[in-house]
């Protein structure tokens, strides 16, 4: 079961399931992420401005919602692929997140554009962003 500690805050994801537990921890971690990214770029703009309305307050909320949702998925997908196929290879190395970092760049271009050059860019942006971050994770420790 997937366990994080961050800010001194616990969290575990445990639904009995291996491969929901990871895809739901990737969502809820990265979803959080991607909402306290919004809310300090908004945060930037209004002081910059100087002032805050009621609907700078909900356009950050609807923002908050959007980003988080939209990266909260996109890295639930990919843990959940990258669990999946190093199960079925029975194996965990580098190969693993190219894959699952391909088959999630495509699976998200495919819902959101659909169009076949941008897929296929888009797999490939994703294998090598997924590649470069598990070759990085491999010189930190």
């Amino acid at each position: 079961m997937p366990r994080s500690s961050f800010a001194k805050v616990d969290v575990v994801v445990d639904t009995g399931n291996p491969l929901l537990d990871r895809t739901v921890d990737g969502f809820l971690k990265i979803g959080a992420v991607a909402a306290t990214r919004a809310v300090a770029e908004d945060a930037y703009h209004v002081a910059k401005r100087g002032s805050i309305s009621t609907k700078d307050a909900e356009h950050t909320l609807k923002k908050m919602c959007k980003e988080g949702a939209y990266w909260g998925t996109v890295a639930g997908v990919y843990t959940g692929m990258e669990y999946g196929i190093r199960r079925a290879r029975g194996t965990s190395d580098w190969k693993n997140a190219m894959i699952a970092g391909a088959l999630t760049g495509a699976l998200t271009s495919a819902v959101t554009s659909g169009e076949k050059d941008k897929i296929v860019l888009d797999a490939l942006t994703g294998g090598a962003v997924a590649t470069a971050a598990e070759f990085i994770n491999y010189l930190t420790y």
